[in-house]
């Protein structure tokens, strides 16, 4: 299998409707563990298969070991409640950050490698990382939901307040 790279806006995968995944075979493990590495390897939370050139609906989020590793295959989210704005970025769009503003609360439906679907509940910057997550697999681009652009100086800034 090739190394994977990071794919960058503006090339046309990263607005493509990712295909729904049906085998879940050592290929997609692979594809999975790769993906993870490019992730860590890029200071990532989250990435999406897109980002790596491969249209299937698969996305990892690793925001801590708290929460642990999540490898969302054919993810379906459900809204709850709340909404919340804070700055994002992605590893598609390297140095842009931006205001966006999603759903607090979410529930999420999805498998996992081995096709077993689980359900989890997730709030706050979990809830955030996974929804961006989902969106790249419907080709939804975060600069899409920008309220306003943040540069890298108020990001700092932001950083040292909180």
């Amino acid at each position: 299998m090739n190394k994977l790279e990071i794919v960058t806006h503006p090339d046309e995968r990263l607005e493509q409707v990712c295909d729904k995944v049906s085998v879940f075979d050592k290929e997609l493990h692979g594809q999975l563990d790769q993906l993870f590495d490019l992730m860590m390897e890029h200071d990532g939370i989250g990435i999406a298969a897109p980002q790596a050139g491969i249209l299937k609906r698969v996305a990892i989020v690793y925001l801590d070991d708290e929460s642990g590793v999540i490898e969302m295959i054919n993810p379906e989210i459900q809204m709850i409640s709340g909404e919340e704005t804070d700055v994002e970025g992605c590893l598609s769009f390297p140095g842009v950050f931006g205001e966006v503003t999603r759903t607090d609360q979410i529930v999420l439906s999805a498998q996992d490698r081995n096709g077993k679907t689980f359900v989890i509940e997730a709030d706050g910057y979990l809830s955030r990382a996974i929804q961006h997550e989902a969106d790249h697999l419907d080709g939804v681009l975060f600069t899409s939901k920008v309220s306003r652009y943040v540069t890298e100086e108020e990001l700092k800034e932001m950083e040292e307040e909180a």
